[in-house]
This record gives C-alpha cells, sequence and structure tokens, in this order.
C-alpha cells in the first residue's frame, strides 16, 4: 500500500507538462535575480550635511570624529549589527548578505561611510596637530590608509545591484577623493592627480546630470579639489599636467559616461524640468507636475470650446487647480527649513522661482478669463461707434461695465509686475508696463464711450485722445511687447476707429456750445416773471 502510494506522485511529475515546468523555473529564477530594493544614497550631500553640523563648520575634526563613532555605534545596535558584545569582541563587516535581506536597510550602507568619514576626520585633527609635533604624521598616514580601506568596502556595497547609477557614480567619487587625499599626504603626486581628477570629473558629470537646486554642493566640490590639483601638476611638471587634462579620454571615461547617462535618465524619470524665461526648473510636487501636464494643451482646449462661456467655465477649472499647484509649493517651503532661510535671505532658490511662475501663470490666466468676459461682453454693447448696427436680444452691456473689467484687468498687470524675484528683470518689466499702456487704452475708450453717452463732450474728447496716446506708446516698442498676449493689432484698430469718434465727439461739442449762446442770446435760458403787458417791447423770433 505504501508503495502504490509513493508511486502516484511520481507518476504525476512524469506526466506534467515539461513548457509549464521551465515557466514555473523562469520565475523563480527571475526572482532570484531581482533585487527587492534599489537604494539611493546621495554620499556627498549627506556628508556635507554632517559636517556642517556636527563641527566642520569651524573646523572642529574632533567633535565630528566623535558624532561619527557615536553615529555608528547607534546604526550597529539599531540594524542588529554587533561587533561581539562587553567582553568580547568580533568584528563584523557590512556585506552584500545584508543588502540581500528582504527587510534590508540602506542605513547598512552608512557604517563603512562613517567608518571613512571617522578615519578621515581623525587624520584631519593630527594634520592640524602635525604641526608642532611632527611624530603624529606617521599616525595620519594610517588613519587615512584606514580610511581607504573603508571607501573600498563602501564603493564595493554601491557598486552592487542594490544601488542605482548614481549612488555607484558617488561611492566611486568619494573613494578616489579618500586615495587621491592619501597620495597627497604621501607626496606621491602623479597617483594623487589621478585620483583627484578621476573624483572631480565625476563631480562634474554629475551636477550636469542632476536638477539646478542639486548642483551647488557638487560645483562646491569641484571647485575645492581645483588647488589641490594644480599643486599636484606643479609637482608632477608641465609635460605631466598636460596629461592629466587628456584624462578626460575614452580610457577613464568609458564606464563613467554609461553611469552618467543613466543618472540623466533616473533623473528626469522622477522629476520634471519646466523653463520660463530662460531658467530651468525642477518639478517636485506631484499637484504641480500634474498641472504643468494639463495646461500644455490648454490653447487647443479653448479654441474647441463652443462659445465664451464654455471657455469662460473651462479657465476657472483651471485656476483652482492652479492654486492647489501654488499651496502645495508654499507648503514644500515650510516645511524645509533651507528653503525658509534662503527666502529670508533674500536669495532666489529653484523652489521659488517655481513658485514666482506658477504665480505668473495663475495670473495669466486670470487675464485671459476676463479678456473673454469683455469679447462677451462686446457681443451685446449698444456701441454708437460700431459701423452696423446690430439687433440685440436681452440685456445689453453698458460701455461701463467693459471699463470696470478694464480696471480689474489693470490690477493684475499691476501683481505681475510685483512678482518677487522679476523685479530685477528689466525685459520683464518692459513687457509687462507695455501691456498696462495696451489696457490703459482700452479701458479710456470705453471711459469715452460712457462719456458720450451722458453728452459730456469736451470729456469724451479728451478721453478719446488720451486712448490714442496710451495706445501709440503700447505700438511705438515692438520690442517690450508681451508674448503671452500680443494686441498690436487691436491697438491700431482701436486708433483708426477713436480717429472718427473723436471727430464726431468735438463737432457735437461745438454744436452744443452754438446752442447754448443762441440760448443765451435770445432769452430763453431764463423765462421771464413779468407779466406779458410789461414786456410788449420785447422781440423774440
Amino acid at each position: 500500500m505504501v508503495e502504490s502510494k509513493s508511486s502516484k506522485p511520481e507518476a504525476n511529475k512524469e506526466n506534467a507538462d515539461p513548457a509549464k515546468e521551465m515557466e514555473v523555473d523562469e520565475e523563480e529564477e527571475e526572482d532570484e535575480t531581482a533585487p527587492s530594493k534599489v537604494f539611493t544614497i546621495e554620499i556627498l550631500r549627506v556628508i556635507k550635511d554632517l559636517q556642517l553640523q556636527h563641527g566642520l563648520r569651524h573646523g572642529d575634526y574632533q567633535r565630528y570624529r566623535g558624532y561619527c563613532s557615536r553615529r555608528v555605534k547607534r546604526l550597529r545596535k539599531t540594524l542588529n549589527l554587533p561587533q561581539g558584545d562587553k567582553r568580547h569582541f568580533k568584528k563584523r563587516d557590512v556585506t552584500l548578505a545584508n543588502l540581500e535581506r528582504e527587510n534590508s536597510d540602506e542605513r547598512f550602507i552608512h557604517i563603512p561611510l562613517m567608518l571613512a568619514e571617522r578615519a578621515w576626520a581623525y587624520a584631519m585633527q593630527l594634520r592640524q596637530e602635525s604641526n608642532t609635533e611632527p611624530r603624529k604624521r606617521f599616525h595620519l598616514v594610517g588613519k587615512m590608509r584606514k580610511a581607504t580601506v573603508y571607501a573600498l568596502q563602501l564603493q564595493e556595497l554601491c557598486n552592487s545591484e542594490y544601488c542605482d547609477a548614481r549612488t555607484k557614480l558617488e561611492a566611486e567619487a568619494y573613494s578616489a577623493w579618500i586615495h587621491g587625499s592619501l597620495h597627497f599626504e604621501l607626496s606621491l603626486w602623479k597617483q594623487a592627480a589621478e585620483n583627484l581628477k578621476k573624483a572631480q570629473m565625476i563631480y562634474e558629470n554629475l551636477a550636469q546630470a542632476l536638477p539646478e537646486e542639486e548642483q551647488a554642493v557638487y560645483k562646491a566640490k569641484v571647485d575645492e579639489l581645483t588647488p589641490s590639483l594644480r599643486y599636484c601638476a606643479y609637482n608632477v611638471g608641465e609635460k605631466g599636467a598636460i596629461n592629466l587634462l587628456e584624462m578626460r579620454g575614452q580610457g577613464m571615461m568609458d564606464n563613467l559616461s554609461a553611469l552618467v547617462a543613466q543618472t540623466k535618465t533616473e533623473s528626469m524619470e522622477a522629476f520634471q524640468t519646466t523653463e520660463w524665461r530662460g531658467r530651468k526648473v525642477t518639478v517636485r510636487p506631484e499637484k504641480v507636475r500634474l498641472f504643468l501636464l494639463s495646461i500644455q494643451d490648454l490653447a487647443n482646449s479653448i479654441e474647441k470650446a463652443k462659445d465664451y462661456p464654455a471657455k469662460i467655465e473651462l479657465l476657472e477649472n483651471v485656476l483652482l487647480d492652479c492654486k492647489d499647484a501654488i499651496s502645495a509649493i508654499k507648503d514644500e517651503i515650510k516645511q524645509d527649513p533651507k528653503l525658509r532661510s534662503s527666502s529670508d535671505s533674500g536669495t532666489m532658490t529653484a523652489t521659488q522661482y517655481l513658485l514666482t511662475y506658477l504665480s505668473y501663470t495663475r495670473l495669466k490666466l486670470t487675464l485671459e478669463r476676463n479678456l473673454f468676459m469683455v469679447a462677451q461682453g462686446k457681443l451685446s454693447l449698444d456701441d454708437p461707434n460700431a459701423p452696423e448696427k446690430v439687433q440685440i436680444e436681452g440685456k445689453k452691456t453698458k460701455p461701463q461695465d467693459l471699463s470696470r473689467l478694464y480696471e480689474i484687468i489693470l490690477q493684475n498687470v499691476t501683481e505681475m509686475q510685483q512678482l518677487p524675484g522679476m523685479e530685477s528683470d528689466a525685459q520683464y518689466q518692459a513687457e509687462i508696463e507695455n501691456l498696462a499702456l495696451s489696457f490703459k487704452s482700452f479701458r479710456c475708450y470705453y471711459i469715452a464711450i460712457t462719456l458720450v453717452a451722458l453728452k459730456r463732450w469736451r470729456d469724451a474728447v479728451a478721453m478719446y485722445e488720451r486712448s490714442t496716446k496710451y495706445a501709440s506708446q503700447a505700438t511705438a516698442s515692438k520690442k517690450s511687447v508681451c508674448a503671452d498676449f500680443d494686441l498690436q493689432d487691436e491697438l491700431k484698430r482701436l486708433v483708426q476707429t477713436i480717429e472718427g469718434c473723436k471727430f464726431s465727439a468735438h463737432a457735437n461739442s461745438v454744436l452744443e456750445e452754438d446752442t447754448t449762446e443762441e440760448s443765451v442770446l435770445y432769452g430763453k435760458s431764463t423765462k421771464s416773471s413779468k407779466p406779458l403787458f410789461e414786456r410788449l417791447s420785447v422781440y423774440k423770433e
């Protein structure tokens, strides 16, 4: 009985479909080879922030070294990676096995980084003390050698499949810098120059591949390495210095170029960049990214809208999304202390520039909506200057309604002029000033029409002249025309319309004066209270 039972599963295995077995094996292999997590560690930014927070702002290497020791102790305790107990020491380095676990943590990679930083900080402390005690240079070199060991350990971990291209580049640059610093202390100028140049090249390429707001720390590191490279080139000799400049060749950059390209791709996938007035800005918040994507085809959507109310409704919905995007940017600035401090100091960061761009977009959309409201009002306007009289059904629009709309538009233009960060942009200010002149011209025209309806001819002529003056100023400077609102053709038509209207108002003014004089001459201005028999000698036509 036992044998028969055991033979059944064997028979089932023999009858199993081999294609299905191959698919299962392939899936298992993919699960085994695919990494559970891919870590991104900004090594240079991490160590720069820690150095500034823990002593190196004032050159206190001993304080920073103590912090690194405490940090390593906390990491080992948190990650359950102790080196023995209180009585017995058992060395335990971080290996790839720690990264392969399902519950792996990127802080495992921080342990060799902090160990390398601790050894480097100790070496820099000894360098300060070696000015008075030359024997400490031997200790310094020993600590630098230990730092290179930990840097290689860090590079080995980061070169695995569990780290992305940016982390690999950062680890390679950090290791090259530590090795270059060791060779610099040992006066091995050629090796020092090769390693320092390699680190500088990687940081330069990273700065080009990353968004603008993340480039500053890498550019600062490139500038920091330049004096050491010059000193190495001086000691190597002029010919050797020329060879160092040729290290940008394919020999060294073959592997780096692929990693830099991958980093660029990952950066573009992670963040969207937008450009405004010649400056590229990285878009981080999801709401802002979605809003900028939604307005890319806004012009086509407006054209497809059947009438002005539909266009106005569409713009109002977009304005609500724009306000949400602005709120998301403001929340990010409030949460980030660095952005708050930079706004207090007056410097314009990329995030604040993005906020200015969104504020400009909101005002621009508001202007477009108000202009559509003006266009809608013109359809039912009883304009005495219109060449063809149109029968209007329903409620008529008054000229003062349109002049009030243009007053609101001018308030929006004033807000555009006062946007933070744009005060020093002369071209931008000239464009907005030109836009203000254009809208002032239209406002004066509709005020003049209102005065014509009230038969205030002289005032109407004055407003027509002022409207012509503003329109002439706006059309005179073609270089200052705002690209988003090109009103040149409308202004030219307005000037032509005003020419006829002005003469008509002036003629009515003259006629009114003549009528008044005649009234005064023939006594029509006042009624006499005398009875008829007392004024029989007075003759009237």
